[in-house]
C-alpha cells in the first residue's frame, strides 16, 4: 500500500530569488490538495500565512519533505532529514540535479502522481564519520555525508601524506592530494572527478578515490560498505588537513589524526516520479553516446 502524505514540509536553497515563485507555486498547490504545509523557518519572512517549522523537526513532524533546489540543497535537507525515515522528494532549480530530478514546470503533474501513490521509493545508503585525535581521543561528534567524506591537505600545492585501513587491516601507505569515500550516491560527484567509477545506487559499497596520487599505481578501490574505513594522517604532517562531509562541513586535522568512517545508521529516503530512469540521467547528465547511434534491426 502506497504511503499517505498528508503533511508536507517544504525546505528550499537559501539566498536565491529565484526559488520564491516556485515556492509560492508548490505552496499554492499543496493547500488546493487540503495538504498541511510545513515551510523551514528560514523562508517564514516571505510567504506569510503558512506554517513553519525549525529545519531539525520537520522530519519527525511530515509524511514527505519537498526540497526546492540542486543537488546540494538535498544534500545538506538530507542529512537533517535522513534519521526520521521521512522520504524526499527534489524540485531541481540547479544545473546538475542527479538527485533533484522534477523540473518546476513537472511540479504539479508529480505531485498528481505521487498522492495518486504512482511513484518510486528508493534507499541510499549514507556514510557516518568519526575523528580520533592523535592522542587517542575520540571527538563526541559524528558527521553524516550522504555524497561523500573527503581528506586532503589545507596546503596549497603541497601532497599529503597518509594510511588507509579496512577494519584495522593495512590497505596502503598513499601520498596525494587526498582521499574520496564516496557511496554510490556520491560516485557521480567529487569522486568521478578524481577518475573513480560510477556506482549504482543500489549498490552496497564505497569508493576509496585518491586525489591527484603521486603514483599512478595508487588507483581506486572499491569495498562493502559494511566495513569500517580508517584514514590516519601521517605523523610526519607539515601543516594541517581537511575533513569535509559532503563539501559543506568541514574539520581541521593534525598529525597523526584518524577519521574513522562506517556506514550510517540511516539510509536516505528518496521519491521519485514514476518514469524516472537512473540510467537516462547518466545519459543526460554525463553526456553518454552522443556520437552516431547504431542502428537496430
Amino acid at each position: 500500500m502506497a504511503q499517505q502524505f498528508e503533511t508536507v514540509g517544504i525546505l528550499a536553497k537559501k539566498h536565491d530569488d529565484g526559488v520564491r515563485q516556485t515556492l509560492k507555486n508548490l505552496i499554492a498547490d499543496l493547500q488546493a490538495r487540503n495538504k498541511h504545509v510545513l515551510l523551514d523557518e528560514g523562508h517564514a519572512s516571505a510567504h506569510d500565512g503558512v506554517d513553519t517549522c525549525p529545519r531539525a523537526e520537520l522530519g519527525e513532524r511530515c509524511d514527505l519533505v519537498v526540497v526546492v533546489g540542486g543537488d546540494g540543497t538535498l544534500l545538506d535537507a538530507g542529512r537533517s532529514v535522513a534519521a526520521s525515515a521521512t522520504p524526499l522528494l527534489g524540485v531541481n532549480l540547479g544545473r546538475l540535479g542527479f538527485m533533484v530530478d522534477v523540473l518546476p514546470a513537472d511540479m504539479s503533474t508529480t505531485l498528481d502522481d505521487i498522492f495518486a501513490g504512482d511513484y518510486i521509493a528508493e534507499s541510499r545508503l549514507m556514510l557516518c564519520a568519526q575523528i580520533e585525535r592523535a592522542d587517542g581521543t575520540m571527538q563526541p561528534e559524528q558527521f553524516s555525508a550522504i555524497n561523500e567524506c573527503v581528506i586532503r591537505n589545507q596546503a596549497f600545492a603541497r601532497v599529503l601524506d597518509f594510511d588507509t585501513y579496512m577494519n584495522g587491516a593495512f590497505i596502503s601507505h598513499h601520498r596525494a592530494d587526498g582521499m574520496v569515500v564516496a557511496t554510490p550516491t556520491g560516485s557521480t560527484a567529487y569522486a568521478l572527478s578524481g577518475g573513480g567509477p560510477v556506482l549504482h545506487p543500489g549498490l552496497n559499497a564505497l569508493a576509496l578515490v585518491p586525489i591527484c596520487p603521486h603514483t599512478l599505481s595508487d588507483r581506486p578501490l572499491i569495498v562493502d560498505a559494511d566495513h569500517e574505513i580508517e584514514i590516519r594522517v601521517a605523523e610526519t604532517l607539515d601543516g594541517a588537513a581537511l575533513f569535509t562531509s559532503d563539501g559543506q562541513v568541514s574539520q581541521p586535522l593534525g598529525a597523526g589524526d584518524c577519521v574513522h568512517i562506517r556506514r550510517g545508521a540511516h539510509d536516505l529516503k528518496l521519491i521519485h516520479p514514476p518514469n524516472y530512469d537512473y540510467f537516462n540521467i547518466l545519459r543526460n547528465k554525463l553526456q553518454w553516446g552522443r556520437g552516431q547511434k547504431l542502428a537496430h534491426s
